[in-house]
């Protein structure tokens, strides 16, 4: 399942995804996995949540939607327990702001969330009425 945490750049976005994957500690059996595109709010998250600063593993112009897909399912591959995914900056992750672009995107991350029995949260960016449907519909 994907749940897409959406705002202005500004509104609080990844204090609530921080505050979401800390609390999630108190009922979550599984392991818990916070992906930034930085370490800047490693020590934000309790010890337990596994962080992973994605910017370690591409510069810039090599990230993409393939690469973000590849970044996931690798982690998913390697850990079985994996059973809920924050991701902040989902934009600057993926290195892509035409939205319309990444439904393909989605489709594959829907597809890998069930098979894998993963929870998956985005903090997205944007106006949220200037965003497509298939991005908005996923909003909590």
């Amino acid at each position: 399942m994907i749940q897409v945490i959406l705002g202005k750049k500004g509104s609080g976005k990844t204090k609530r995804l921080i505050d979401l994957a800390n609390e999630a500690l108190k009922s979550e059996h599984g392991v818990i996995v916070y992906v930034d595109d930085d370490k800047r709010y490693m020590y934000d998250l309790r010890h337990e949540i596994r962080f992973v600063n994605a910017g370690e593993f591409a510069l810039g112009e090599h990230r993409s939607a393939d690469w973000f897909y590849g970044l996931l399912g690798g982690m998913l591959a390697v850990n079985f327990d994996i059973s809920l995914m924050y991701v902040d900056s989902f934009a600057r992750l993926v290195n892509n702001t035409d939205w319309n672009e990444l439904q393909d995107l989605f489709d594959r991350l829907e597809v890998m969330t069930q098979q894998h029995n993963v929870t998956l949260v985005l903090s997205v960016s944007g106006d949220p009425e200037a965003l497509p449907d298939f991005i908005t519909r996923l909003a909590v």
